[in-house]
């Protein structure tokens, strides 16, 4: 199955910036999609982005373009989320996750069938 760690969470101030990592381990996800998601109090978990594994393709929500990079280095089996400019609605609790579609980037959570355990972002105005 594998597991997901996220780490690099943290509370910074309204226009900072913080590198998420997801360290992969117990198998490969180099031929897996791997996706960002972020859930806040009271509200559904949401896509903020994603990457192919086989064209390194992203996808980002509207409300981060712009501002958040993903990229994945295969290599040390590790992905990341650059997030730049951060808002206080960008406050929320950042899952790492991989869906086994090697071409498609899914949007909903339920195609993601491994998570990691979630990193704190707080983001003060």
């Amino acid at each position: 199955q594998g597991q997901l760690v996220e780490s690099g969470g943290g509370l910074v101030q309204a226009g900072g910036s913080l590198r998420l990592s997801c360290a992969a381990s117990g198998r490969t996800f180099s031929d897996y999609t791997m996706g960002w998601f972020r859930q806040a109090p009271g509200k559904e978990r949401e896509m903020v982005a994603a990457i192919l594994s086989t064209t390194g393709s992203t996808r980002y929500a509207d409300s981060v373009k712009g501002r958040f990079t993903i990229s994945r280095d295969n290599a040390k089996n590790t992905v990341y989320l650059q997030m730049n400019s951060l808002e206080a609605e960008d406050t929320a609790v950042y899952y790492c996750a991989a869906s086994p579609d090697r071409y498609y980037m899914p949007s909903s959570p339920t195609s993601y069938k491994v998570w990691g355990q979630g990193t704190q972002v707080t983001v003060a105005s």
